[in-house]
């Protein structure tokens, strides 16, 4: 026999997803502001939620720290989270990886710049 999550696990993944996807103004606006408290911090940003070609793409932002050698990025979105909030992620690591509640961009922006720091110089973790 199959071995099924919890329905109600599930329907809240489902739901997550759904207002994810449905929340894009929302997202957008979320990053805007860590786009603005990462580039007072010194680091570039490329915003690909503002291409008329990417409509249905989820908003990302794309923030660079470049070295005299060479560069590192790290791409960030916005998820829907319970309890009708929302959290800012690393991209490429979908809801594992978790960076900070929008409500704190602040936080959030520590947290990219010590992700940034730590590509650049691994050694600094």
């Amino acid at each position: 026999m199959d071995s099924l999550r919890p329905l109600n696990v599930q329907a809240r993944r489902h739901l997550l997803r759904w207002r994810t996807n449905r929340g894009r103004a929302t997202a957008i606006r979320y990053l805007d502001l860590l786009a603005v408290t990462v580039a007072a911090k010194g680091f570039r940003c490329v915003k690909l939620y503002q291409a008329d070609e990417l409509p249905t793409r989820p908003p990302l932002l794309w923030v660079f720290a470049f070295g005299p050698e060479h560069h590192v990025r790290i791409a960030v979105s916005v998820r829907a989270t319970s309890g009708a909030t929302w959290a800012y992620h690393e991209a490429g690591r979908g809801r594992r990886g978790y960076l900070a509640p929008c409500g704190d961009t602040k936080y959030a922006a520590e947290q990219v710049d010590a992700i940034l720091k730590h590509h650049m110089f691994p050694d600094t973790w």
